[in-house]
């Protein structure tokens, strides 16, 4: 596979900077857009809507990447940790890639062994999006469009997707999705970035002292497949309620721990039932920097995912190596396998209406 990267000719505006960032094999031009706004920085690629940096202050002031990535395009093609990525048309798993919408089964690709994952062999993480840069008085940021036409990835109906990156004067992060279809369809889509608060300071990510507002996860078999039941979190690994570090029960014998080699499970979040409204999902504190960040939502779920399959065999920026759990991820979304669950919120989308999800992840020291 042969990637070449194009010269960084810069257009600048006061807050935006997008560049060349390299091409894929197929000749297309691959654009980087640098957002500075609130005393944060974020890298945004048009390849897979990829968050591919976001720079915060430490509790001195200092300034650091807290995002797994890689330095080149052409490691983004050839791995697929989705690392950075938007994920869909659907995040997280379906069971066997199958489900049934108005009495019609559909099958979807299967690219987790026998079941289907974050959109498929070639999810949104793998397509070129448009992007355009805006400005507004008290934010800055990047939209990306794209289409992606009925039967990619076996999904019905031809879906319009739009995610917009907002980085606000406050110090967060705002990311907005939407979407609409020509036919009935599914679509749950998320941010699929790897956190290291400490900015590589710490061995992996087990001190980052955590809190998810959930009294429930859902239960997976060991396939990763939701069981379709809630479970409490009392008296189990899963009760992230009061502030408590990643590693302090990771070890512990839980069978749902040894089912994912760690958390990969989604939490049942505490909201009111207006879906339209932010609810504050979570809290992490890294006590080494002393970055925090609060996420807020619209979104039912929550995946917490403490980065099992990172093994050390990849190299990311700055050559760093990427340890076993060397970043976790916190993904709004519906639960995973929604479709085969009829008492999970449902994420079906028909032609008329639009699909909407809202997550603003803030920064603070």
């Amino acid at each position: 596979m042969s990637l070449s990267v194009s010269a960084p000719v810069a257009t600048r505006s006061s807050r935006v900077e997008q560049s060349a960032f390299g091409r894929l094999p197929d000749g297309r031009d691959v654009e980087r857009y640098v957002v500075r706004e609130g005393g944060l920085e974020l890298e945004v690629l048009s390849y897979g809507a990829i968050i591919r940096a976001l720079r915060t202050p430490d509790r001195h002031g200092t300034m650091d990447d807290v995002v797994l990535g890689f330095d080149t395009l052409a490691d983004y093609v050839v791995y697929s940790p989705y690392f950075g990525a938007l994920v869909g048309r659907c995040a997280n798993r379906i069971a066997f890639g199958r489900f049934t919408l108005d009495g019609v089964q559909h099958q979807l690709s299967t690219n987790d062994g026998l079941h289907h994952l974050h959109g498929g062999v070639r999810g949104f993480d793998r397509m070129m999006w448009s992007a355009a840069a805006f400005e507004t008085p008290d934010s800055a940021g990047v939209s990306l469009t794209r289409t992606s036409v009925a039967g990619e990835e076996g999904y019905p109906g031809a879906l319009e997707a739009r995610v917009d990156y907002s980085v606000l004067s406050s110090g967060a992060l705002r990311i907005d999705y939407s979407a609409t279809t020509m036919a009935p369809t599914i679509v749950n889509l998320t941010q699929h970035t790897y956190f290291d608060l400490s900015a590589g300071l710490a061995a992996d990510i087990g001190g980052h002292e955590l809190t998810i507002r959930a009294d429930d996860f859902t239960p997976v078999n060991e396939q990763l497949i939701p069981t379709g039941q809630l479970q409490r979190v009392d008296g189990t690994p899963f009760d992230f309620r009061r502030s408590t570090a990643v590693s302090a029960r990771i070890a512990e014998g839980h069978e749902q721990l040894a089912a994912a080699n760690g958390y990969d499970h989604n939490f049942v979040l505490a909201r009111r039932a207006d879906v339209d409204t932010m609810t504050h999902a979570a809290h992490v504190r890294e006590p080494i920097s002393g970055r925090m960040m609060d996420i807020h939502t619209t979104e039912p779920g929550l995946q917490f995912y403490s980065g099992n399959f990172l093994d050390g065999s990849i190299s990311g920026k700055r050559g760093r190596i990427y340890p076993h759990r060397g970043g976790l991820s916190l993904e709004t979304q519906h639960y995973p396998d929604s479709p085969n669950h009829q008492d999970f919120p449902s994420i079906v989308l028909r032609p008329g209406a639009t699909y909407h999800s809202s997550t603003i992840y803030a920064f603070s020291v």
